[in-house]
């Protein structure tokens, strides 16, 4: 009998230990969750809009340069949801809290492509294809120098048996139809905004007001945020009286594409992209 009384008691007290551990870890997660969604009238949202592109085609200029509106947040980095297995499998509460804390009327853009949400407005961004498959090689080459690596001279990447090489996947990513086709099996042509890379790296304001029309965004950019770096050689930004310029790997210079001084020696120009 007293054998089982002090059993009984045991259990007791060990249910209650248990029962006052759940209650401290469930108050814990409370707090925690309400922090990750709530903080000073703002929380984490899914995005309402998407930067999509192929790389060296402008994305990060664009992401940085809406990022000037009052109204657009930005991730802090690239969180690779879609297309990272591992990420993905952590499913759409992690990737909410990958994103920055915002008002409801604020825009959440990260610059990867995503298709979930069938409403979700897109900004595609191209530039001249062969300008950017040269800067792609060059991107990639810097890299393997700065590595002591060797890497192949573009012409060989870009042939194969005396033919163009439809393998090489920074050609690929100038063929810009065969993205698009894809996103337009699922999105209609007017949910997609298209931005001309080259124009933006010419002169941002232009096409930063395009932007903005096609997000509904009340016009807050202003030529005066923009200014041209001569050392750079591309525009850079400025706000409440602050200066950024994109890092050193964007706008690496290359060997320069000369068909303008072509179309001079000839008396014409071609519609060659």
């Amino acid at each position: 009998m007293l054998w089982t009384v002090l059993l009984a008691l045991l259990v007791l007290v060990l249910l209650q230990t248990q029962l006052s551990t759940c209650l401290r870890e469930l108050r814990s997660h409370s707090f925690s969750s309400l922090s990750s969604t709530l903080y000073n009238g703002t929380q984490q949202r899914l995005p309402g809009a998407i930067i999509i592109g192929v790389r060296k085609g402008g994305t990060r200029a664009l992401l940085e340069m809406l990022n000037l509106h009052p109204d657009v947040k930005v991730a802090k980095a690239e969180v690779h949801y879609f297309n990272v297995e591992e990420h993905y499998r952590r499913g759409l509460s992690w990737y909410r809290s990958q994103m920055p804390f915002t008002l409801p009327r604020q825009l959440t853009v990260p610059a990867r492509v995503w298709d979930m949400n069938p409403a979700v407005r897109l900004l595609l961004i191209v530039r001249d294809p062969a300008e950017r498959l040269v800067s792609d090689y060059t991107q990639v080459l810097h890299n393997r120098l700065t590595r002591h690596k060797p890497y192949q001279p573009l012409e060989e990447l870009l042939q194969h048996k005396g033919h163009i090489n439809p393998n090489y996947k920074a050609l690929q990513r100038s063929l810009y139809h065969q993205h698009l086709s894809r996103w337009l099996e699922t999105f209609p042509r007017n949910q997609i905004h298209v931005v001309d890379g080259d124009a933006l790296i010419r002169d941002p304001f232009p096409e930063l007001k395009k932007a903005e029309r096609f997000l509904e965004l009340p016009p807050k950019i202003s030529p005066s945020n923009f200014y041209y770096n001569t050392t750079k050689g591309f525009y850079c930004m400025q706000t409440d009286g602050h200066d950024k310029c994109l890092d050193e790997s964007k706008g690496r210079p290359h060997a320069p594409l000369t068909k303008q001084a072509f179309f001079e020696m000839v008396g014409r120009s071609f519609s060659w992209c």
